[in-house]
């Protein structure tokens, strides 16, 4: 393989070759950084310290609960999108703050989920006329959250919450149109999440719509949330003027500053391992079948979608040796990207993919009857842990007794 590419997703390999770190484990398999994840805890704590700001883990990027006790000596709690969320973040961050925000709440989970939440946000005006005061009665920080109408993506609108007719968030316009004194009474705090993958700048923009539509209303509050999407620790972030915006906002209103990554909690965290299978070729295109599914264990690389880093690899053309890589699955469009190499692949390669920690353990799935890759933990020491194998009875089970 080529010499130690420097990129982001291997830099805590410090300058090692991860296919020798990884040879004796079995593929696919994800491998968790533990390094990795404290050195994004530092500096998520870092902006608290300097800011006063409150940071949570969004467990929906990141929900690998036996590494949350490396996580949680930097961050306030977890962030979740519904009751299993909350459960998880209450049993597996105990003495942290737990807060819930969903689309829609369900009457038939909405007891339990008070159980687990300390805060709890409402999407619309309704659901808070349903919900609130029974969350109000039970002791709970409640919040609505709204949406600026500030669209600040390029090229993900499926992530962009801030698109015309969106289902996400209470707009200006409807908080005058249903937002009574009774309902307001019951809100401690506003949350927006328009973010995704983003910098500093886009959450600058974002807070000054928010102070054109509501700033009216945050003076009443006791906290504001600025969400996720905040990519805090990945290399040359304006980490400044994230602490420029959380300052603005407590001394305009006064307000406690809540802020809820999820990928910077995990960034560049973690590992995919892969073996090749087979090379066929077809044509002018040199193909590579690994034991690894976009379609089952990276679905993000098609629904974002996105090329993931690969270690020892080069952009196709770069190098001398291009391949397309891709899946065991039915799914034509199961390929993860061409790469090329600067010796050619060979049956039974070990391949590293990197960033593999964040929206991969918690989103794949067992289509075609793929098996899910074990998972794996690096320990500081360098020492390797498996903390989960999956089989049959993992497929099996989830589709009937």
């Amino acid at each position: 393989m080529a010499v130690m590419d420097n990129r982001p997703p291997f830099l805590s390999l410090e300058g090692r070759d991860p296919t020798e770190l990884f040879a004796a484990i079995p593929t696919p398999a994800y491998i968790l950084d533990e390094a990795q994840l404290k050195r994004n805890g530092e500096i998520l704590a870092s902006v608290a310290e300097h800011t006063g700001a409150r940071i949570l883990l969004a467990q929906k990027a990141f929900s690998n609960f036996n590494l949350y006790p490396v996580l949680a000596p930097y961050l306030a709690g977890t962030e979740a999108s519904g009751l299993f969320e909350a459960r998880l973040g209450a049993e597996e961050m105990p003495g942290k703050e737990v807060h819930v925000f969903c689309a829609a709440y369900r009457e038939r989970d909405f007891g339990e989920l008070l159980h687990y939440a300390d805060h709890i946000v409402f999407n619309s005006p309704r659901q808070l006329e349903t919900f609130g005061p029974s969350a109000k009665a039970a002791g709970k920080s409640v919040g609505l959250r709204i949406n600026p109408e500030c669209s600040t993506q390029e090229g993900h609108e499926i992530y962009d919450p801030c698109a015309p007719g969106s289902r996400l968030g209470t707009t200006r316009k409807q908080w005058d149109a249903q937002m009574t004194d009774r309902l307001i009474s019951l809100l401690d705090g506003l949350h927006f999440h328009t973010l995704c993958e983003q910098d500093s700048d886009a959450l600058e923009t974002t807070l000054d719509a928010v102070e054109e539509k509501f700033g009216d209303i945050l003076p009443r509050m006791q906290w504001l949330n600025f969400g996720g999407g905040h990519h805090i620790t990945r290399p040359g972030y304006d980490i400044p003027r994230l602490e420029r915006c959380i300052r603005r906002a407590r001394n305009n209103w006064n307000v406690t500053v809540y802020l809820e990554p999820g990928e910077a909690c995990a960034l560049n965290a973690g590992y995919l391992v892969t073996s090749v299978l087979d090379l066929p070729v077809n044509g002018e295109t040199n193909l590579a079948i690994l034991d690894m599914s976009a379609a089952c264990h990276t679905p993000d690389v098609l629904e974002m979608p996105y090329r993931p880093p690969l270690f020892g690899a080069g952009e196709a053309g770069e190098r001398l040796y291009t391949y397309r890589l891709g899946g065991p699955t039915c799914l034509s469009g199961d390929v993860i990207g061409d790469y090329s190499f600067d010796l050619p692949l060979t049956e039974g390669d070990q391949l590293v993919f990197g960033d593999m920690a964040i929206y991969t353990t918690c989103k794949n799935n067992t289509f075609n009857g793929v098996p899910l890759p074990d998972i794996w933990v690096r320990h500081t020491d360098d020492s390797l842990e498996n903390i989960r194998t999956f089989g049959y009875s993992d497929f099996k089970t989830r589709l009937g007794r």
